[in-house]
Order: C-alpha cells, then sequence, then structure tokens
C-alpha cells in the first residue's frame, strides 16, 4: 500500500491574487480552477514539476476562518520549499517582490531563508546539504 498527502489547505482572502501570488512571485503552476459555486473554487497550485504535493487555496468563507488567515501555524514557518538552485530562486523571487523575514543563511542541513506568503504565512526556501 502506497500513501501521500495530496493537498494542504492555505486559507486566503481572495482566489485571484493567491493566484496571482503563487503563479507570478513564486513561480507555481495553478494546476486547476474549478468553479463549485458563486462563491466556492477548487484552486490548486504547485511548484513547477511537483508529482504528488499541491496547495489548495480556499478562501476563507466565515469570519472564524478569516481569522486563520496568514495565522495558520501560530506563526511559525508553515511550509518548506525545497530548491536545488537556492540563489537562483531566492533572486527571482526577490525580484518578484517576495517578502523576505531575514538574510539568507547556512546552516548544518543547508541553506535557508524565511519569507513570506502574501497573506503573511511563513515559509523556508530551502536547499539541503
Amino acid at each position: 500500500m502506497s500513501q501521500f498527502i495530496n493537498a494542504v489547505t492555505v486559507v486566503v482572502n481572495d482566489y485571484d491574487e493567491a493566484i496571482a501570488f503563487y503563479v507570478n512571485q513564486l513561480g507555481f503552476e495553478l494546476i486547476e480552477d474549478t468553479r463549485l459555486s458563486d462563491e466556492k473554487r477548487w484552486v490548486l497550485v504547485a511548484p513547477k514539476g511537483a508529482k504528488e504535493m499541491r496547495l489548495l487555496l480556499a478562501k476563507a468563507a466565515s469570519a472564524e476562518q478569516s481569522k486563520s488567515v496568514g495565522h495558520q501555524t501560530g506563526g511559525r514557518v508553515f511550509l518548506f520549499l525545497q530548491t536545488d538552485s537556492f540563489w537562483h530562486d531566492y533572486q527571482r523571487m526577490k525580484e518578484k517582490g517576495v517578502v523576505f523575514c531575514e538574510t539568507p543563511r547556512e546552516e548544518s542541513y543547508g541553506t535557508v531563508v524565511v519569507f513570506q506568503d502574501l497573506c503573511g504565512n511563513k515559509w523556508d526556501l530551502l536547499q539541503p546539504k
């Protein structure tokens, strides 16, 4: 038997703003954008070439859900974007206006920098050693 996590939900304020950020600033691919109702869409994005894992961009549909936008992990790093070309990706993202919380650093496990998505969730951009 084989299992894997297919998608992780990221609660956002607006579908189109989120798509623009992930596609234009992070360089992800728009995998699917299907309208389910007047208010709800099924929006999947993923890093180019990713085979299994996707992000489901879900628009906050209540006041309670809106409170979690940008705070899905209580201020901790939420997701880890692994790369095999750290400095290329870092520079490209910086040029596209991605907000970085620190300067890149070398750790025992690799090169890493924390950045924020459009809602304020923290991510690591990471190239393992």
